[in-house]
């Protein structure tokens, strides 16, 4: 399989993100080798973290979150996913299935052997993180999750199917506002309508290939002036993207790991493996369901509460998980990527989950 890799070059100037790189080398399934980073901050004698984030941003999310929790003797364990960050990139969209990325991080977690762990995960970080957890059950002390879920949708109407299906075929063209528009309609997780109109999210990204990520991430953590906001766009289509004079820090640092839009495929691939109607990994989410069915281990909700696609997600965590019971789960704002906005609240959160239990 053809990987990328992004040149060291590209992270040079970003801001607040001093972090020493490491790398774990994984098989892929025909025997490629595919390079994983992630960052190790934090006493080594420290309760550890693992923090996992989702699409299309990298393990800079948690930048401002890592002062806080080290401070609290957190060590802190934040890998990028393959696709994203300094990590590798497989160029092609089958190279992003479900089950490889998770297989891909289970190689991950068990080469460098992490044990004792706390799992915090969002977004995608959640969807593989808590399969990872399920497959790696004995490597986890305790889980919390915000913003995120683990997608099992077996009875599905069959018209909904061919709905969203016929959607994601269909010749019409998004373009960022266009696709905000409706997926801000969403009403959270387990609302009618919110498959058909998550999928306006997935045709738009696999549609776009140079995907502006970094737009999308920071539109989404940071007021954005709407004529410069624009501008950026502008800029970005008629293929000037990465010397945009209208740049924020944040686009620098979520564009930082695409130099170009080949390198984009995980961007645009991966939301269309969310598994909002029964695709290859049923049986996968199901197993899954079915360990945490019976975790009893602590098991914390923390999320933004202002997020469209997500609310609502902790109801089916506390009404099916043994572990839930009598913690104090909340919803403290911040939006989607709300470990951006309300990173120190965050910390403190998770920190007093780890003390506690």
């Amino acid at each position: 399989m053809e990987i990328l890799r992004t040149p060291d070059s590209r992270f040079a100037n970003i801001k607040d993100y001093p972090f020493e790189p490491h790398y774990t080398v994984v098989k892929t399934h025909d025997g490629s080798d595919l390079r994983i980073h992630h960052i190790d901050e934090g006493s080594k004698d420290g309760p550890v973290i693992l923090c996992m984030h989702g699409q299309p941003v990298w393990s800079y999310l948690y930048a401002r979150m890592i002062p806080h929790l080290v401070k609290a003797g957190i060590r802190v364990i934040a890998p990028d996913l393959p696709g994203y960050g300094k990590s590798d990139k497989p160029a092609a969209r089958e190279d992003y299935s479900y089950q490889r990325q998770v297989d891909w991080m289970n190689q991950w977690l068990v080469q460098n052997d992490f044990t004792n762990l706390t799992f915090f995960g969002q977004d995608w970080g959640g969807l593989i993180g808590l399969r990872m957890v399920a497959d790696n059950g004995d490597r986890f002390d305790r889980v919390a999750i915000g913003n995120t879920g683990l997608p099992y949708n077996p009875d599905a109407p069959e018209s909904m199917i061919a709905k969203v299906k016929a959607f994601r075929a269909s010749p019409l063209k998004l373009n960022l506002f266009s696709m905000q528009k409706q997926v801000t309609k969403m009403k959270g997780i387990g609302k009618d309508s919110g498959v058909d109109l998550f999928a306006y999210w997935q045709k738009y990204t696999w549609e776009n290939p140079d995907l502006p990520a970094g737009i999308i991430a920071s539109s989404m953590m940071e007021p954005r002036n709407k004529l410069s906001l624009m501008l950026e766009l502008f800029t970005g289509y008629i293929g000037l993207r990465n010397v945009s004079p209208f740049r924020t820090q944040l686009t620098k640092a979520y564009e930082a790991p695409f130099p170009t839009p080949a390198y984009k495929m995980g961007p645009r691939a991966m939301p269309s493996q969310v598994p909002t109607i029964p695709d290859q990994s049923l049986e996968a989410q199901k197993k899954a369901w079915a360990f945490f069915a019976k975790f009893k281990k602590p098991f914390l909700c923390v999320g933004a509460g202002n997020d469209p696609v997500t609310d609502g997600f902790e109801k089916i965590w506390l009404a099916k998980v043994p572990g839930t019971k009598g913690l104090p789960h909340a919803n403290i704002g911040g939006g989607h990527f709300f470990q951006w906005g309300k990173a120190e609240k965050l910390s403190g959160i998770l920190a007093d989950f780890i003390r506690a239990n």
